[in-house]
């Protein structure tokens, strides 16, 4: 379970980090340096004494060593530390390797955070209570995807009815698709309730989970699962695809890959990543009101 939600968490680092406000984002970003350079270099000069003391056979050096490391650990921002520079590194190796599509940012970052956590055995709540600024900026980060969006209203209007009509085919697609392959492999009841809402955004699906009788802690997996696989997989299709324009790609990847999605849309376009972020709003909502409609129909409700 605490892995599940450490998934939960990761990946709306990479959402918050990529369309957070950017005066606001700025502005945090000035100040967590600020505060981690203090505490690094606090560090770094502790482990150097210590580690020149311990060269030399003094006890003293050692004991210093063993309480450097304790103390940064127990630093209230340690993880958020190691959680940034893992994202960092990610996105280094991601531009290193040309866009690789199996080094996205947002896999690697999920999984080096769980080998990280995992090697360290740092619980899930230690975890949780050191990084949740980032929480906290998650809500903000997300309202602010109103921002690109308002400055595609003109596109938005142009293109609307093929919008509604992509909107309206997706949502019912990813719904029927995925409960009746679940039905196929003869999943469980339950498993294919939490199928249904796997490509909105977790909040909504965990919620429409609930409200049919699906597990939302499974849903919640999948959606993760399902944000993650578009991220990586839907650019190269696209373009497998022929399919060009920025407006048309990230609507796609949005309706079907949520947030995560959303992220991946905005490293190819702001016009990509607002139709992202439109689609997955209109698909939240969408989803919410056919679920329980589509399940009936299909006699599992």
């Amino acid at each position: 379970m605490n892995l599940v939600t450490l998934i939960l968490i990761a990946p709306k680092l990479v959402t918050l980090t990529l369309i957070a406000p950017k005066l606001v984002t700025l502005i945090l970003i000035a100040l967590i340096l600020i505060a981690l350079t203090f505490i690094a270099l606090t560090f770094i000069a502790l482990t150097f004494i210590a580690l020149k003391l311990a060269a030399l056979n003094d006890e003293t050096g050692c004991i210093m060593l063993v309480n450097a490391l304790d103390a940064m650990q127990a630093s209230p921002i340690w993880w958020l530390t190691v959680t940034l520079v893992v994202f960092q590194g990610a996105q280094w190796l991601y531009r290193r390797s040309r866009g690789f599509a199996l080094l996205n940012p947002v896999l690697v970052s999920i999984v080096g955070m769980i080998v990280l956590l995992v090697a360290t055995g740092t619980s899930y709540e230690r975890y949780f209570a050191d990084s949740q600024l980032i929480h906290v900026l998650l809500g903000p980060a997300t309202v602010a995807l109103a921002v690109p969006l308002y400055k595609q209203v003109a596109m938005v209007q142009a293109k609307g009815l093929p919008l509604l009509v992509s909107l309206l085919v997706g949502c019912i697609m990813a719904i029927v698709t995925a409960v009746v392959l679940a039905q196929w492999l003869g999943l469980s009841a339950s498993t294919v309730l939490s199928l249904a809402p796997k490509s909105v955004t977790t909040p909504i699906a965990m919620g429409i989970a609930e409200q049919v009788g699906g597990l939302p802690a499974l849903t919640a997996a999948l959606v993760i699962v399902t944000g993650i696989i578009g991220a990586v997989c839907a650019e190269p299709l696209l373009q497998l695809l022929g399919i060009k324009d920025d407006a048309t790609k990230g609507f796609a990847i949005g309706l079907a890959s949520h947030g995560i999605g959303t992220a991946r849309a905005l490293q190819i376009s702001e016009q990509a990543g607002a139709f992202s972020g439109l689609a997955m709003g209109l698909n939240g909502t969408l989803t919410a009101l056919l679920v329980p409609l589509l399940l009936r129909w299909l006699g599992l409700a």
